[in-house]
């Protein structure tokens, strides 16, 4: 069973930082592209940052030159810094990962649970 765990969120000021962390654990054989989502109360579900398995990023223009991805493909984990932050950056943020087990040859879309970033004014 794989599953994906975040960590680091937490309550900050307007124009703090914060750092965000997704392990991915369990049968791990490869992972493609990781990324951050976040979800406002009363908004859909949108796209923080992705990063290939390559490396190549691509960002959300709200975020962009305040947040930075990152990965560490031996350890099978992400990280989001967040800088900068402003009270529109509230929101649950879940990290997402696409995932092939050992015993297959198929990659399969996993969530994590989601972690509570607050940002006051």
């Amino acid at each position: 069973q794989v599953q994906l765990v975040e960590s680091g969120g937490g309550l900050v000021q307007a124009g703090g930082s914060l750092r965000l962390s997704c392990a991915a654990a369990g049968r791990i054989g490869s992972i493609n592209a990781m990324g951050w989502y976040r979800q406002a109360p009363g908004k859909q579900r949108e796209l923080v940052a992705v990063i290939s398995r390559v490396g190549s990023t691509n960002y959300a223009d709200s975020v962009k030159g305040r947040f930075t991805i990152s990965r560490d493909s031996a350890k099978n984990t992400a990280n989001l810094q967040m800088n900068s932050l402003k009270p529109d950056d509230t929101g649950v943020y879940y990290c997402n990962a696409d995932i092939r087990e050992k015993t297959t040859y198929i990659f399969r879309n996993y969530w994590g649970q989601g972690t509570q970033v607050t940002v006051s004014s």
